[in-house]
């Protein structure tokens, strides 16, 4: 595995002086999708919300602005530790920073963001790919070329954090090296209609459309899953049922799932979900999609259009598109809650990558599926987190996948 997330329901828990200076509870998710190696991506899973909130931008509530300099603050950071003087590696980083009433989504990389409203799928983050028009400009600006659709005929996508090898122009600034930190953020202001929010690294996106993902959630909502079954029968529909050739479905797969309780219990946004699907309130994969995930038969059927125009974001170089395997499920329980859940991803679908929702069911037994995991009651904060970890050669949860669950406070 050389992927990371983060989850954090309270990000300034441990320092209430602090927190009396922003308006609202702020809440922390990130998938980190690692390539040559795992050191930065575990890094950045451990280091980058910290390196966020110490930013001045933070600190005066430039939510935007903080989010942009803490990734080039985390690049900084490694270089600066002697343990990573040699390291090579680098990963891709899609973040959601949530306030009450706003969504801010900063993304490097292929990893991506969509949000579920009523079943129609969002984008929140842009796929950075070198042959993006803005992106390729960027690279050959610097001295770099695009070859095969990679840089300098290596890597696949345009923006990562460390990769330090394609950032050594003393004379561009770290936004304008061959490859940069630097994120594309999107604010999203939250309506009545906004779900939830998946954020998942390209292990998922090369597999499914955001619109059929989104669909393949609301079913499991509405069927009244746990997240962390959903994003299992997820990263199943996405296994291949051979991975020894590679290609798609053999990556590392790591996908967040995060609900939006809005001051109800976890019941109660089930229970509303499930009421819009049964009333045929937006877009939804067929009930059988909620039967549990593995290698085996093939479903097919045709995702709805999401209803958000791409093109103009398109022509602007900005595709949104689609590896391990990780899951992660959270519940914020007070005021604006919200549920997560964490994985892998990409964003969103290209006209080639349309795969729509070409799912397999499995047709064993329930004692045939694999353990979902030990829980374990919590306390404090309404929350819920749980982990899974897999790989795509094995098709088996390493390990057992550990959960713990507050109620939402009265």
């Amino acid at each position: 595995m050389e992927d990371s997330h983060t989850a954090v329901l309270d990000l300034l828990e441990d320092n209430p002086k602090a927190a009396k200076d922003h308006a609202s509870k702020l809440s922390f998710f990130g998938v980190y999708d690692g390539h040559g190696g795992d050191k930065v991506a575990l890094f950045a899973g451990d280091n980058i919300f910290r390196i966020v909130s110490k930013q001045e931008t933070f600190k005066t509530g430039n939510y935007e602005q903080a989010l942009k300099d803490g990734f080039l603050a985390t690049d900084r950071a490694i270089l600066a530790d002697p343990k990573y003087e040699d390291e090579v590696s680098g990963c891709t980083a899609c973040v959601g920073l949530i306030t009450d009433d706003k969504i801010y989504i900063a993304n490097a990389g292929d990893s991506r963001s969509v949000l579920g409203v009523k079943g129609r799928a969002k984008p929140l983050s842009f796929d950075h790919k070198p042959q993006n028009e803005g992106e390729k400009a960027r690279i050959t600006a610097a001295g770099g070329f695009v070859d095969f659709g990679r840089v300098n005929g290596n890597l696949a996508l345009s923006r990562a954090i460390g990769d330090f090898e394609f950032k050594k122009s003393a004379e561009l600034a770290p936004e304008q090296q061959i490859v940069t930190a630097y994120p594309d953020v999107v604010v999203h202001e939250m309506g009545d209609d906004d779900e939830f929010l998946v954020i998942a690294c390209d292990g998922i996106w090369d597999c499914q459309s955001s619109q059929a993902v989104i669909e393949f959630v609301r079913r499991g909502i509405a069927a009244k899953q746990d997240l962390e079954k959903i994003c299992e029968n997820m990263m199943d529909n996405c296994l291949a049922s051979n991975s020894e050739t590679g290609g798609v479905g053999c990556d590392n797969m790591t996908m967040v799932i995060i609900g939006f309780l809005k001051g109800r219990s976890k019941e109660e946004w089930y229970e509303e979900i499930a009421k819009r699907v049964a009333n045929g309130d937006g877009p939804c994969a067929p009930p059988e999609y909620a039967e549990f995930r593995g290698p085996g038969v093939h479903h097919n059927f045709d995702d709805s259009d999401s209803g958000y125009d791409l093109e103009e974001q398109q022509k602007q170089g900005k595709s949104f598109g689609l590896g391990g395997y990780r899951g992660r499920v959270i519940f914020l329980g007070d005021g604006t809650e919200v549920m997560t859940d964490s994985d892998d991803t990409e964003m969103f679908d290209n006209a080639e990558e349309d795969k729509d929702l070409v799912s397999q069911v499995w047709r064993g037994t329930s004692q045939d599926s694999p353990e979902a995991g030990q829980k374990a009651a919590g306390t404090g904060a309404a929350a819920s987190t749980e982990t899974a970890d897999k790989k795509a050669d094995d098709k088996k949860t390493e390990g057992p996948a550990a959960a713990a669950e507050t109620k939402k406070a009265a």
